[in-house]
């Protein structure tokens, strides 16, 4: 029995990723009430964009004179194509900057007149305006002003403008003052600073106020707290965040509901959130497509769009799958293209699936590379993979000191790995720990590996525990060695169980005795055969022998003839033995002796006994003798039987 250790560098991930994206500023676009600043960060995507305050009104159109825009844009300076000439684009883009800029200039001056006159709502809307402008200082006594005078905007605007300042008290005052007069805006501001400063169930409150006033960002935040406690009712505030637009909540409850096990709701959300361009939701909506396209070429292409979309949109991971996609479809260059693109972006899955690549090209060099560029983004693969690839270049002891870094860094396969060169050279009191701990973090190898330890003590039932749980987890070796167990205590049916569980898991040898144990049963023909083709085909030299064994029993000697060719040229002497009888019918006694010869010299007793005879009819009964020794030493008994016969006759015949 041998130790396994599997490797599969650059395989496939199921990536775990977080559920939100990075803290944002997350303005409120709601007129003079939605003016930018550092509010209390929240999670979104930040899905509406910041609206510049509107006209108020037919007055607020500003009307321009001839030498005004003549001062504002400069003289005109004839066609395009003139000396001195622009681009008459660009000279229309330049009309309406300056018309732009002169109406803003206007509206400001108007407002500004107005508030010192003492209107409060012109105070409140210049206040505003410098505001988003960013001219804070300027914006204060105007917004102070209106927001004393009970100017709900103005209290909300004034409450962004102190926590930009980092006045956080004196800005929840306004705010607090702002939303008990109905802002929904002031109401999310407010409630995201209590929770930040841990007051739950007041943010609760005043996010429940913003949300039922209609606020899109309010709803989120609330969803986003009531997640965050566990409450169900967080589901229903990011779906009334996501109907009206708010993208992130539309990922979030999507991630929800495939948590549920609902994909069809979930692949609905992601595909209202990826249309809103956001990157993890069109990796995800790729990933839900990818899994149940089953080969169909159209749902593949269709989740290699979002996998487009997603890394177009900075989503590394995205790139790396859509590498793996590529590459699955046969098109390596694509495949390491995006792989490239994803690795440089800090992806180490991506980067140890192009060192795979350039190891499975013998470029070595390049694989390391990669391999280490995966290590240093924090991917221990890259470590394991480095370890792996010193194995196969002969440097073991570096092998060893890459393995020993990964399990240390808790990467299960390594601690599998380093076991297993720890036992080899034999220090077993060292590798167990590893062992121990690759099986206790879910390595299915680790726990074969540790059946086989207990094993070779002879403690069967410790080793039969770990042999079981390997077994469990699909391990076809280990489902073999409870078959074979099985069956040495008679328990037919139970062996049965474990051979087709060992076949399923991949085991040739599971492949062979279970075809073996149909065929003796003799009642399921044609599941045997097709077990021993699955065994021959996988390489296994016995199951290759008896389908040639079949065939020639079928008189389909071609097909016979080739499983015994197949199985001898990989050593095996009973097929070579039945291939030289087979060549012999065929009349080709010359290759016949040939495998007889090779099938003696591997210690098959009846090619021995035949190639005595052989050389008794050729007169040459020195040869003779010799062989028939060989066949009375290899035996089996009824061959030593046969050869002592010989033996006698040649003994007489030879001192007549």
């Amino acid at each position: 029995m041998k130790l396994i250790g599997k490797n599969g560098p650059g395989s496939k991930p199921v990536t775990a990723e977080p559920d939100t994206e990075g803290w944002a500023q997350s303005p409120d676009p709601e007129g003079a009430e939605g003016l930018p600043g550092a509010l209390p960060a929240q999670r979104t995507s930040g899905l509406a964009d910041r609206r510049p305050s509107a006209g108020y009104g037919p007055d607020s159109l500003v009307h321009v004179s001839a030498q005004q825009f003549a001062a504002g844009i400069g003289p005109y300076t004839g066609r395009a194509d003139a000396p001195g000439g622009e681009d008459p684009d660009q000279d229309g883009a330049t009309f309406e900057r300056a018309l732009a800029a002169r109406e803003q200039a206007a509206l400001e001056s108007r407002h500004r007149q107005a508030a010192d006159e003492g209107d409060t709502d012109a105070a409140s809307r210049l206040g505003a305006l410098l505001l988003r402008r960013g001219d804070l200082e300027d914006a204060e006594p105007y917004l102070r002003a209106a927001a004393a005078a009970g100017v709900r905007a103005a209290a909300n605007n004034l409450g962004v403008l102190l926590h930009q300042q980092g006045h956080r008290a004196e800005a929840a005052q306004w705010w607090r003052q702002a939303a008990v007069a109905g802002s929904a805006p002031a109401a999310h501001a407010l409630g995201l600073q209590l929770r930040d400063q841990g007051e739950e169930e007041a943010a609760e409150y005043w996010l429940h106020f913003a949300a039922d006033h209609g606020h899109p960002l309010g709803a989120y935040a609330l969803g986003d707290l009531m997640e965050h406690r566990r409450d169900v009712r967080a589901e229903r505030w990011f779906k009334v965040s996501a109907d009206a637009g708010h993208r992130e909540a539309a990922y979030r409850l999507a991630r929800m509901r495939e948590a549920a096990g609902d994909k069809d709701t979930a692949e609905t959300w992601y595909r209202t959130a990826a249309a809103r361009s956001h990157a993890r939701a069109s990796l995800r909506l790729g990933v839900l497509l990818e899994e149940r396209a089953q080969g169909d070429p159209a749902l593949m292409e269709e989740a290699a769009r979002w996998y487009r979309q997603s890394a177009q949109n900075g989503e590394a991971r995205a790139a790396c799958a859509l590498g793996f996609l590529m590459r699955d479809a046969g098109d390596l260059t694509a495949a390491a293209e995006w792989w490239q693109e994803a690795a440089e972006a800090g992806d180490g899955n991506a980067a140890n699936a192009l060192g795979a690549l350039h190891a499975g090209r013998g470029e070595a060099a390049v694989a390391e590379h990669w391999y280490r560029l995966a290590l240093d983004a924090g991917d221990q693969n890259g470590a394991f993979n480095l370890g792996l690839l010193c194995a196969g270049a002969g440097r073991d002891q570096q092998a060893e000191q890459w393995y020993r870094r990964a399990a240390y860094a808790g990467h299960r396969e390594a601690c599998n790995a380093l076991a297993v060169v720890l036992l080899q050279r034999g220090d077993e009191s060292g590798a167990e720990p590893w062992f121990s701990k690759a099986a206790e973090a879910g390595s299915v190898d680790g726990a074969f590996n540790l059946g086989v330890l207990h094993a070779g003590r002879g403690e069967q039932q410790q080793a039969h525990e770990w042999y079981a749980r390997a077994a469990a987890e699909g391990h076809g070796e280990a489902a073999l060695q409870l078959a074979v167990v099985q069956e040495q205590r008679g328990n037919l049916p139970g062996a049965l169980e474990r051979y087709r569980q060992a076949a399923g898991g991949g085991s040739p040898e599971g492949c062979f005795r279970l075809a073996s144990l149909l065929d003796r049963r003799g009642d399921a023909d044609t599941e045997a055969e097709h077990w021993y083709a699955v065994a021959a085909d996988a390489g296994h030299r016995r199951a290759q022998v008896r389908m040639g064994v079949r065939a020639a029993e079928r008189g389909a000697l071609e097909i016979a003839e080739s499983w015994y060719r197949r199985a001898a040229e990989a050593g095996s002497r009973s097929a070579a033995f039945n291939l030289g009888l087979l060549l012999a019918r065929q009349d080709s006694e010359a290759e016949a002796m040939l495998w007889y010869t090779r099938a003696a010299d591997a210690g098959h007793g009846r090619a021995a006994l035949r190639l005595a005879l052989l050389a008794l009819r050729r007169g040459e009964p020195v040869q003779a003798e010799n062989w028939c020794r060989r066949a009375a030493d290899y035996g089996p008994a009824e061959v030593a039987e046969r050869a002592g016969r010989l033996l006698g006759a040649l003994h007489a015949e030879l001192s007549a």
